[in-house]
């Protein structure tokens, strides 16, 4: 089992085949959070894929578990469990991403369709342990862009402000058209006046 004292909300994470951990990471090994994983680990179901969220104490338990394909995923392993233990300041946001981010980078490197992972042994793939140290820091920390909705967020704020400017801009131009035709208007309205008066 891996284990580092960096401070960051992210207590415990590990990837595993149903009950078996194949990697691990200890952020805080005076959190006892790695017994968790024993206790939640049999009670996840793999008949379909599932995001969910437990609350232990001051902690929450985060996870992503695999089920069998549907059409809408291109890259599934029917077994696998994402987990992450944090402290109930990190938001799910947050939690999740880093999921996302472990389970696409696992499955980089430990390709479904040629690994069968219910055949590895435990800690088979502890050469990722130190992903998930570095993953967990790195989003911890907020190094890793605070979370995608933010980062989506700015740029929609953005776009905003740029179309709020272009549609000012529109405006301003429609009034000193609406101007010039009035008074385009007024000077063919006094010229057709003074030709009839004439």
């Amino acid at each position: 089992m891996a284990s580092s004292t960096s401070a960051t909300p992210f207590l415990y994470s590990c990837i595993a085949a149903r009950t078996t951990i194949l990697a691990e990471h200890t952020a805080s090994p005076s959190s006892n959070t790695s017994s968790l994983a024993s206790v939640i680990l049999p009670k996840i179901s793999h008949s379909s894929s599932q995001r969910l969220t437990y609350t232990h104490n001051t902690n929450l338990i985060h996870y992503i578990a695999d089920g069998p394909a549907t059409s809408t995923e291109t890259t599934t392993a029917p077994g696998l469990t994402f987990l992450v233990i944090a402290r109930q300041d990190l938001t799910q946001r947050v939690a999740f991403a880093y999921l996302a981010d472990i389970r696409k980078r696992f499955l980089g490197q430990y390709d479904p369709s040629r690994t069968e992972f219910d055949s590895l042994p435990p800690y088979g793939a502890a050469a990722f342990n130190s992903k998930l140290k570095e993953l967990m820091t790195e989003y911890g920390s907020g190094q890793k862009g605070t979370d995608a909705f933010g980062r989506a967020q700015r740029e929609i704020d953005e776009a905003r402000g740029v179309m709020t400017q272009n549609i000012e801009r529109v405006l301003e131009r429609g009034e000193r058209s609406v101007s010039a035709a009035r008074s385009i208007e007024a000077r063919l309205t006094r010229g057709s006046q003074d030709r009839l008066a004439g």
